[in-house]
């Protein structure tokens, strides 16, 4: 809930430039969110939530910005161009409908869905908009170790990606969440909402723009203190290029971890492989931002701590401002949000011993 990286500034635009809007605080990524944007050069204008605590706790983090009186105020203002946004899951497509609506283009946290339905409505608004809406998939953009990656693959590094294995532990801290975390009709489930974060990479690190779902399983596992909990899901796909996929997403970080989880990634290419050590190196000094290459070569460590940055945001920025597709397309958006949701639509309810 906390996760938010700071990186160093690299604007790609004057102040002023690029007016955006912080609304609908429910979620802690939203102040990641922030971070990219003010660090890309975009100017912080306004906050807004219905509860005044939030919006006073973002401004002093981020004292430039205006606590609005309401969301009609942010979406009046004609200088903004962006509104971020990391809403309870389950109201992050009607909130979009009304920011494109107002002539604004819409970044909101994952999932950007919790069902199907909203994804088909959002894809129409789009179509006759022409406004952008545009996802924060944070493991692989705002993770020096995940663009690093993508670099290298992009450089031919380790040939053609033919499988991703992707892993999303997190720590539950259950007496920190809100009500809507444990009401899986507000968060979408398991797969839905961390899922969507593995379905992005998959996409990108192999080049597929759509996936079919082999298997999925999700389960309540150690929770029945929380009904509506999923603690444990699992899912595997094939690309429309033919790369594979197994990911898996739990709720079982154990409390000797010194991190929220040990998230890891592992590419499988034609000529060698990846494998990323994204939030920490357990049993090391080193924490995360740990890339693992073997190839013909031979094995090599990358430390890209502070190395890489986090160019997605100055790309969204420009996008923003040229109309442009540069930091993500919006089938590629869209795509990754609807592998995760099928996943989960059609998971299996694991029956726990």
């Amino acid at each position: 809930m906390t996760y938010a990286p700071r990186g160093k500034p690299a604007p790609v635009c004057a102040p002023g430039e690029c007016v955006f809007a912080a609304v609908a605080l429910d979620h802690g990524h939203i102040y990641g969110q922030t971070n990219g944007l003010r660090e890309a050069g975009g100017t912080l204008r306004w906050v807004y939530d219905p509860d005044p605590e939030k919006a006073a706790a973002f401004q002093r983090a981020y004292p430039e910005a205006q606590v609005a009186r309401s969301l009609d105020e942010v979406l009046a203002d004609p200088d903004v161009r962006l509104v971020a946004s990391a809403a309870v899951p389950s109201e992050r497509a009607p909130l979009g409908l009304r920011v494109m609506a107002a002539g604004k283009d819409y970044f909101t946290d994952k999932s950007p869905f919790t069902t199907l339905a909203q994804l088909a409505e959002v894809r129409r608004a789009v179509a006759a908009t022409g406004r952008k809406y545009l996802v924060y998939y944070s493991e692989r953009l705002h993770n020096e170790a995940a663009v690093f990656a993508g670099d290298l693959i992009a450089r031919g590094a380790i040939g053609r990606v033919i499988h991703v294995l992707g892993l999303g532990p997190h720590r539950l801290n259950a007496p920190s969440r809100p009500a809507w975390f444990f009401d899986k009709a507000r968060y979408g489930g398991i797969l839905t909402d961390i899922g969507s974060h593995q379905c992005e990479q998959f996409l990108y690190y192999t080049g597929a723009t759509g996936g079919r779902v082999t298997a999925a399983r999700v389960a309540n596992h150690h929770h029945p203190e929380h009904p509506g909990l999923e603690d444990f899901g699992e899912a595997m796909v094939v690309g429309d290029n033919g790369a594979s996929f197994y990911f898996r997403v739990d709720w079982f970080t154990p409390d000797g971890l010194r991190t929220w989880g040990d998230g890891r990634t592992l590419i499988q290419g034609t000529d060698g492989y990846l494998e990323l050590r994204k939030y920490v190196d357990i049993a090391t000094d080193r924490m995360g931002d740990q890339v693992y290459l073997v190839d013909r070569h031979g094995e090599r460590r990358f430390d890209v701590a502070g190395q890489v940055g986090f160019p997605f945001f100055g790309r969204l920025l420009l996008d923003v401002l040229h109309r442009t597709e540069t930091a993500m397309t919006q089938d590629h958006a869209f795509a990754a949000a609807e592998i995760s949701m099928t996943a989960q639509a059609v998971a299996e309810q694991a029956v726990s011993m």
